[in-house]
């Protein structure tokens, strides 16, 4: 008798039951019932601390984007029903393309449906089976799905360690194919910020293009929000940025940008792109006045890097486990489930919302609370976050 279809997700399955068995709600199936703010939501009825939304500026409430998408679907509807290569390109799109080129001070942009298919859809048209990539330990899920989607051959490099990576790829100095490094500014699990520069170094010895994710630094880091390859004044050496609308500019969609001329050819060859349904014009509005509003209101970059060192010095404080580097992504690390599990719970009972993240989707294989800070909350709301993690710890004999 043959396999069925669920069979392959015995272990899984048994994972998953076993969390149930231990939690008393589902962590990964929590409802925020309505956003009363950017850092206010309800949950089980209750006012609660959004401290895992990944909304770092607090735009998916922009007052001045909302009223640019009500307007747009008064004016154009709500959907485009098709990809952008059929009829899905508005004048919308070309226009958010130009402002997206513009900000980053490049030739072309190009926009996708999600970050993560703005991913899939670069890398898969940037490389084939006859490529290399070179991807950093700890990339993103929708890094190493577009390099199997791509089928080029996949060679890993431990985190932010531009010496391991100057290794691999001396070794392939004579290989054939073509060979494409990636790495991201931000990491979204831990908040790891990488050594662009050096990669760039890296970069600049063997030839050979990188492409950067600056999906969770873009709108946070360098004079402009231009993301960790302006803070290290290393763009004009980066081939190609990735990065998505649904953190900093709290819509949804993702796009590239670059110098290279050949961007429409990777159109024609980006399945991603070629098959999707284009966004439509209201979530494209939004996004153009929340560009808007990174260009012209830099002091939220400001409130958010106080913010950011306030909780970490926080946690620090508590004797908590996080990373050293200060960025909107802070990481509590825990030893075990059970421990992570518990006190997740305990948090969402005292009102704080943060995100649980658990092997094997952790870079050691340690669970961690993961926290996102925005520029919109207060003072007093981090030190209430603080409190809570730091009462919940002593009960829990974790410091």
């Amino acid at each position: 008798m043959s396999a069925g279809l669920f069979d392959k997700y015995a272990t899984l399955r048994g994972n998953y039951e076993s969390l149930m068995a231990t939690s008393p709600r589902n962590p990964f199936g929590v409802v925020i019932e309505r956003p009363l703010s950017a850092t206010v939501g309800i949950i089980e009825g209750r006012e609660t601390l959004l401290f895992g939304t990944n909304n770092y500026l607090g735009l998916s409430q922009s007052e001045a984007a909302r009223d640019a998408a009500i307007r747009t679907a008064e004016n154009m509807g709500v959907g485009t029903t098709g990809s952008r290569i059929a009829n899905g390109t508005f004048g919308l799109h070309q226009k958010l393309e130009k402002a997206l080129a513009d900000v980053f001070q490049r030739k072309h942009a190009m926009i996708f449906s999600t970050g993560y298919q703005a991913n899939l859809g670069t890398i898969s048209a940037l490389v084939n089976k006859d490529d290399i990539l070179f991807l950093d330990a700890d990339s993103h899920a929708s890094i190493y799905d577009g390099a199997r989607l791509s089928g080029a051959q996949v060679i890993r490099f431990r985190h932010n360690d531009p010496a391991d990576l100057e290794k691999r790829v001396a070794r392939t100095d004579k290989a054939t194919g073509a060979r494409l490094i990636i790495a991201e500014g931000i990491y979204s699990m831990t908040g790891n910020i990488a050594p662009l520069n050096e990669f760039v170094e890296v970069k600049k010895r063997h030839n050979i293009p990188l492409m950067v994710d600056e999906a969770h630094s873009f709108g946070v880091l360098g004079a402009h929000g231009r993301g960790v390859a302006e803070l290290q004044d290393c763009e004009k050496d980066i081939d190609f940025i990735v990065g998505t609308f649904s953190k900093s500019l709290g819509t949804v969609g993702g796009y590239c940008v670059t110098d290279h001329d050949e961007i429409d050819l990777m159109r024609l060859c980006s399945r991603p792109y070629m098959f999707t349904a284009s966004l439509p014009p209201e979530i494209i509005a939004a996004t153009l006045a929340a560009l808007e509003e990174i260009k012209d209101r830099p002091e939220l970059r400001q409130k958010l890097q106080d913010n950011a060192a306030r909780l970490h010095g926080g946690f620090k404080s508590v004797g908590l486990n996080t990373s050293n580097f200060i960025s909107p992504v802070i990481a509590v690390t825990l030893e075990d489930v059970p421990q992570a599990i518990a006190f997740w719970n305990a948090l969402l009972d005292a009102g704080v919302y943060v995100n649980l993240s658990l092997p094997p989707a952790t870079p050691d294989n340690r669970p961690l609370l993961r926290c996102s800070v925005m520029a919109a909350h207060s003072a007093e709301e981090i030190d209430r976050a603080v409190d809570a993690f730091g009462k919940i710890a002593k009960k829990l004999n974790l410091t």
